[in-house]
């Protein structure tokens, strides 16, 4: 059992701790990455692009923990299972779990021809999840030493704004489902000490910007009440609180990470 902190001294540390960071090497997983390792913590990243995983994961390095990239389609079971393997050939043990690998689209559902950006937005931001909790979750139960699992959902899981002019069905579903799956896994995990959260980000600079319509960014910016958008290793931040001491009692949340945007002021 984690017992609960007796007082602040390393409450927030993570040094030592081995991370699996699903598409770490860029946008928010990035800043997730760097989080992790100015923090002390070994970083495993996960990615498809194997030579900017490997620049990503060589920079880290810097803050002296180890750290490397596996290439990684988390949408393919058999992938997913591969990449997990060879994770633990060089970490003896995974303690946090990062599902931060996602994709979106913008496209209206009846002209999704075979409905192929349907799935392929569902096979990477829930099922990938999933393959990814099932290859990895194990480890940490047979280690016995507790673990966290973080799970990297949107406001978009929460809220529709501008869906009319900015179709994005099957992104959106695949966030709501997430945040409910977070909290199922939550229940199950809980007699093993590993919790499981999830972070919802709002507008947080990354390779999705390009999805966003120019006049979106003001209009935001305007909208939300810190009147910015978030930087990656904000996100990070948050990760890295979630998965130290001092949040050995949060499980089965949804944070929202979003500058107040949800609150429609």
């Amino acid at each position: 059992m984690i017992l609960p902190i007796k007082n602040m001294m390393d409450a927030f540390c993570v040094k030592g701790l081995n991370v699996i960071v699903t598409g770490g090497n860029r946008g928010i997983g990035l800043g997730i990455s760097q989080a992790y390792a100015q923090s002390g913590a070994n970083v495993a990243i996960l990615c498809r692009n194997k030579e900017s995983g490997e620049k990503a994961s060589n920079d880290l390095k810097q803050y002296n923990i180890k750290s490397f990239c596996v290439r990684c389609d988390t949408s393919s079971m058999e992938s997913v299972n591969q990449a997990v393997d060879e994770v633990l050939s060089k970490f003896d043990r995974v303690d946090i779990l990062v599902n931060n690998a996602g994709v979106s689209t913008v496209t209206k559902f009846l002209q999704d021809e075979n409905l192929s950006e349907w799935h392929r937005v569902i096979n990477t931001n829930l099922n990938g999840v999933a393959y990814m909790i099932y290859a990895v979750v194990p480890h940490m139960v047979k280690a016995a030493r507790g673990g966290s699992v973080i799970n990297i959902s949107s406001i978009g899981g929460q809220n529709l704004g501008g869906a009319r002019n900015h179709p994005m069905s099957p992104y959106h579903v695949s966030k709501a489902a997430l945040d409910m799956f977070t909290k199922n896994m939550a229940i199950e995990f809980g007699d093993y000490d590993i919790r499981v959260n999830a972070i919802a980000p709002g507008p947080t600079h990354s390779d999705l910007d390009k999805d966003l319509p120019p006049q979106a960014f003001e209009m935001i910016e305007k909208t939300m009440p810190m009147h910015r958008f978030a930087e990656p290793i904000e996100v990070g931040a948050l990760c890295v609180f979630l998965s130290s001491p001092a949040a050995c009692q949060i499980t089965g949340t949804v944070m929202v990470h979003d500058g107040g945007l949800v609150l429609g002021g």
